[in-house]
């Protein structure tokens, strides 16, 4: 069935800056995504294993193995994103592009809640990342991550490049499992202030001292469902103080034709009214798109991903 916001939605997306909608993507697509990932864990698994570096698997959960390769030292983040890194890229740098996923990013009843607070014409924006957070207990004492541990405050359109600050955009934060604010739920600041200036230390983060923390609201949101929130927002996610691991994929929309903010990773069509046929239907394509932009990007100067610099006097 078809995901139309109210009104009442769509003024509070536009006065506050982010809506929570529950039961966005089915069942069967959520179970779709979860077996896509297990198979691609037991893969990366067998692999570590026969290099000696995990233990055998017999008797784990998906759970387990990413907890138990995770302390062996063995990266599951880079090889199950849905991104090149935002650091050096290589040749054989991977990734994760598959069909669940596809259908996930181009699932009919989250693009009718993008359409209905951006429009009829819009690009899968290729500022996408998938988020499994383990425990805090668990964390390395220097993982330095966002996408695995605790978000520190920012606003999305400035960790993208400044020829995308005028385009229509939304992010859609997709909770894979239930986001509780024990195990480190999004949590954002209400309103659509200006850009705040960014400084990249351990993460990029709004600057000291020019963010009110104490206006913070959390927003829980069960599996399934979605936090949608405009790209000056400021937001950030808790730390994980629950023992099972938080999973969740942050994605973005934009008005088609407008720029991405990350001109060097692909996008796509995901919806048209105007021209059905310029919609990208087909997942080995949209792997094929980021095989082509690793390669091309590979021996190629770096490109940073955000405008920051480290030395600004707001930084000190």
């Amino acid at each position: 069935m078809p995901l139309m916001l109210t009104q009442d939605q769509v003024t509070q997306f536009d006065r506050e800056g982010y809506l929570v909608v529950e039961d966005v993507l089915n069942p069967d697509l959520l179970a779709s995504v979860k077996a896509e990932y297990a198979a691609l864990l037991d893969a990366l698994y067998a692999r570590w294993q026969d290099e000696g570096r995990v233990a055998a698997a017999e008797g784990m959960d998906f759970w387990q193995k990413l907890l138990t390769s995770y302390k062996a030292g063995c990266d599951w983040f880079q090889p199950m994103d849905i991104s090149l890194p935002g650091g050096e890229i290589a040749a054989d740098t991977p990734f994760h592009f598959g069909p669940a996923v596809f259908d996930m990013l181009t699932d009919a009843r989250l693009l009718d809640m993008v359409e209905d607070l951006i429009g009829p014409e819009l690009t899968s924006n290729p500022i996408q990342h998938v988020r499994l957070k383990p425990p805090a207990t668990h964390l390395h004492a220097d993982e330095p991550r966002a996408h695995v541990t605790a978000t520190a405050w920012h606003q999305d359109r400035a960790v993208a490049h400044e020829e995308g600050d005028e385009t229509r955009m939304v992010t859609v934060w997709l909770a894979i499992s239930d986001a509780t604010v024990e195990n480190g739920c999004l949590t954002v600041v209400p309103g659509k202030p200006r850009m705040y200036p960014h400084c990249p230390q351990k993460q990029t983060a709004i600057a000291p001292g020019y963010l009110d923390e104490d206006k913070a609201v959390a927003l829980p949101v069960k599996a399934g469902g979605a936090v949608l929130f405009h790209p000056l927002t400021p937001h950030a996610s808790l730390e994980n103080r629950s023992s099972d691991f938080r999973w969740s994929f942050d994605i973005r929309y934009n008005v088609t034709g407008q720029p991405t903010g990350r001109a060097h990773f692909p996008a796509f069509i995901a919806r048209s009214r105007s021209a059905p046929e310029a919609e990208l239907r087909d997942w080995k394509k949209w792997k094929t798109m980021w095989e082509e932009a690793r390669a091309r990007l590979a021996p190629a100067p770096h490109i940073p991903i955000h405008r920051w610099s480290g030395d600004s006097p707001v930084c000190a």
